[in-house]
């Protein structure tokens, strides 16, 4: 089967979506990692924030709270199909890991290096969803 390739070219990414049990637990954690609410969406339970270098993240407060935050797609025996996580990249993976564990966030995984470009960890929002932080190493750019 020889599938066409699409016509439109990707020129960058634009956001992610994250959904939330909680609005307010959610945007304090979330303001605390340096987001700043953007806009705001109440028609679709909503809204959008930035860093200061303009990464972009949706909170979607629509979620139902699972008991110990439980993450249907990672914490689960059977893996299903969906998007695990976002990654971002940092200039200080290390400052970043003191700031963690000066806030008592746990580090689930890392830091480690993960293939020849970036050293990685990674945490949980309030409500299980994954988030990886990259430094990345031998002077690559983004």
């Amino acid at each position: 089967m020889n599938t066409p390739v699409n016509p439109a070219r990707i020129s960058a990414y634009d956001h992610i979506g994250i959904r939330v049990s909680d609005k307010p637990r959610a945007m304090a954690f979330y303001q605390a990692l340096g987001f700043v609410q953007s806009a705001d969406f109440p028609l679709y339970e909503a809204n959008e924030m930035l860093t200061a270098d303009g990464v972009r993240i949706n909170l979607i407060f629509n979620g139902a709270r699972q008991p110990d935050a439980h993450n249907a797609l990672l914490d689960a025996p059977v893996k299903l199909p969906g998007m695990t996580h976002p990654a971002f990249i940092v200039d200080d993976l290390q400052a970043l890991q003191q700031w963690l564990g000066a806030q008592g966030i746990a580090i689930t995984e890392g830091p480690h290096a993960i293939g020849p470009r970036r050293i990685a960890l990674f945490i949980r929002d309030p409500d299980g969803n994954v988030l990886e932080f990259n430094q990345l190493i031998h002077g690559e750019a983004p």
